[in-house]
């Protein structure tokens, strides 16, 4: 018998389509459950507890939903269960599965979540897919197989419309494609596939993942601006009161304006120099560390920028959010931020 607590945050996974309308719904919360045992022929193997420490669409989550949520887990006492998993929205997925994973950076057991494209009662849903993906993870946990592969930590099950269900790593996981509800890892690196109710690695050859024991307190600053770039972004529009730092997204080339061309207003490097001279550190990512940068890039971090290499945007934001909220020492804030928690380093 395996013991499995499912925690219920809401969600498309826990909504329902009711006049046009999607919705949370308490009922269809818990017919994950029923449908799971419908369809799935073991499933007295499994023994599921549940709790709902919240009950919202993701795009209505904030840091401090992550520390309600951390805390129900907590309280449940999650050495007794054999996995968990989180059934959660799609729209927060990428920021909620970083926090999980940073903060239960000792995890000794499987917690995954499991999300759903579309409303279960929608006939193209892939929430049943995904949480069952999940507890097969979890039922096929074994502590002397392969120890390439990682079985404790924060994982997300998920599987593209037309496509093999994927598990990813929960650092690595993207926010979904634009006007899409598909999910993928960075760089397009996912770590399994599930296919025919087995698990493969998707690169035989990958790296061990490395498991950490970093204390933590679920305290996530409130006090992290982030800035995303596009073309005539004005940085004087920016009030950097009670602001401790600043992480700054890049394009796909590591890269973002540098030029006084057009004006100090819609410089990058004139921005910097302004949180300098009011204490603020200026973080940039994501960006891959090669031999060659460009010169824009060069000239962000001669003016005192510091890139976060070889991180997801949504990774690296949820890292400082736990830096700044855990740290006050700027060496200890950098070695955290540096340091690979949870497999987040490319």
């Amino acid at each position: 018998m395996k013991n499995i607590l499912v925690v219920f945050t809401g969600g498309t996974i826990g909504s329902v389509a009711t006049d046009g309308t999607i919705n949370t719904s308490d009922a269809v919360s818990f017919k994950l459950i029923q449908l799971f045992q419908q369809h799935y022929n073991n499933h007295r193997q499994i023994h599921f507890d549940t709790i709902q420490p919240i009950q919202i669409l993701s795009e209505n989550i904030a840091p401090r939903a992550w520390t309600t949520i951390i805390a129900a887990i907590e309280a449940a006492r999650p050495d007794q269960y054999d996995g968990i998993i989180v059934a959660h929205g799609t729209d927060t997925l990428a920021y909620t599965a970083a926090a999980l994973s940073f903060y239960f950076n000792a995890a000794k057991i499987p917690i995954l979540l499991a999300s759903s494209d579309y409303p279960l009662g929608h006939p193209k849903a892939n929430g049943l897919e995904n949480f069952t993906c999940a507890v097969e993870f979890i039922l096929q946990t074994c502590p002397e197989s392969d120890q390439r592969v990682k079985q404790a930590g924060v994982f997300v099950p998920y599987r593209n419309q037309q496509q093999t269900a994927q598990l990813h790593i929960g650092t690595r996981l993207a926010c979904s494609l634009q006007l899409s509800g598909d999910f993928f890892s960075v760089q397009n690196k996912s770590y399994m596939q599930f296919e025919n109710r087995r698990f493969s690695l998707v690169e035989p050859t990958v790296k061990q993942i490395p498991t950490r024991n970093i204390p933590l307190k679920a305290n996530f600053s409130e006090r992290i601006l982030m800035i995303k770039p596009y073309p005539g972004l004005d940085y004087a529009r920016f009030d950097l009161e009670n602001t401790d730092a600043v992480l700054h997204d890049l394009y796909h080339s590591g890269t973002a304006c540098a030029s006084l061309q057009w004006g100090e207003n819609y410089s990058l490097l004139e921005f910097i120099k302004r949180c300098k001279e009011q204490g603020i550190t200026v973080y940039l990512a994501p960006a891959i560390k090669s031999a060659d940068a460009y010169q824009s890039t060069q000239a962000l971090i001669e003016q005192g920028a510091k890139i976060i290499w070889n991180m997801s945007i949504e990774a690296a934001y949820v890292k400082l959010l736990l830096a700044y909220g855990n740290f006050d020492d700027e060496q200890e804030i950098m070695d955290f931020i540096t340091g690979d928690i949870a497999g987040e380093h490319l």
